[in-house]
């Protein structure tokens, strides 16, 4: 399968995979990626029993657009490979990788994939990856992480286990995440792929969580991991484009469909050459709105 480099993925919401109503109900709060964890939250007297939920739901229930997610068990568990299996078998979009460390260990991950579509009967290719970042190793491999498979479609910040790494923990302003997050987003724009923040797990703090998703977004992270659905409008509002962002866009977008309209590789608006990063930055404003429901799908505003 193709990269999918321009899906929005500005929420990605974990869903414990030993939870019936939750893994039933994951698809109605709008998240744009689904993470169903087979992982942290599932004791190790549950695993089969959440593998098989989570194998059953993927059969059976429509989540609608949602971009579907497994985080499986790490490599050093004896639930890895079983769970890839089954996974690639119930025709999951991406499956993620804990702690990551190395080039290889998504090399291996890719492998495994591979022998299971072909068992299954699935399009080789069809089932992409992506990696947690949980170390300073991690962190300090993550380009070579990125560029490792071309079924990579992003690269995730864990900071509980990578703080813990440090010999710290989380504080308030952020300042020990700072070179990891920007690490992995330089790393994933290098690799042509997403970068997604880690969770912030204190729901009483509103204020604190509104702080830190302004500074991913700021820096520049396709999206951020969460674990209550009342965090995903939250999210949302804070990447949803503003009206001078969408009326560039919009400029931009005009200026296109007129120079193509005359039949000219040149896009000028205003009298100016307009570059590519402009036109990148544009399409991407324009999808945000789009899924802010600013803008109709031709890119007209939408009345309040």
């Amino acid at each position: 399968m193709a990269q999918q480099a321009e899906r929005l993925r500005r929420t990605m919401m974990f869903v414990p995979g030993n939870n019936p109503a939750m893994v039933k109900d994951a698809g109605i709060y709008g998240a744009d990626s689904i993470m169903f964890d087979l992982e942290d939250a599932v004791s190790m007297s549950e695993k089969d029993a959440a593998r098989y939920l989570v194998y059953e739901a993927l059969q059976t229930v429509d989540y609608g657009d949602a971009e579907l997610v497994v985080r499986i068990n790490g490599l050093d568990t004896p639930y890895y490979e079983t769970d890839i299996k089954i996974m690639v078998k119930a025709g999951v979009d991406v499956i993620r990788l804990p702690k990551v460390e190395s080039a290889d260990m998504m090399l291996q991950l890719e492998a495994l994939i591979a022998d299971a579509e072909k068992e299954f009967g699935h399009e080789v290719g069809s089932t992409n990856i992506m990696a947690a970042i949980e170390s300073a190793e991690g962190v300090l491999n993550a380009y070579e992480i990125a560029k490792s498979s071309k079924r990579m479609i992003g690269i995730a910040l864990s900071a509980e286990d990578y703080t813990t790494d440090m010999k710290t923990h989380r504080y308030a302003d952020g300042q020990e995440l700072l070179f990891a997050r920007n690490m992995i987003l330089h790393a994933a724009r290098a690799a042509g792929i997403a970068a997604f923040d880690t969770v912030f797990t204190n729901m009483d703090d509103e204020e604190g969580f509104y702080r830190e998703t302004k500074l991913i977004h700021q820096l520049g992270f396709d999206g951020k991991s969460l674990v209550n659905p009342r965090q995903i409008e939250m999210v949302n509002k804070v990447y949803q484009p503003t009206k001078q962002e969408i009326e560039n866009a919009q400029n931009v977008v005009a200026a296109i469909a007129q120079a193509h309209a005359k039949g000219s590789g040149v896009i000028s608006m205003n009298g100016q050459m307009v570059d590519r990063p402009v036109v990148l930055r544009a399409e991407r404003v324009m999808r945000l709105a789009k899924a802010a429901h600013l803008v109709d799908e031709e890119g007209n505003n939408i009345e309040e």
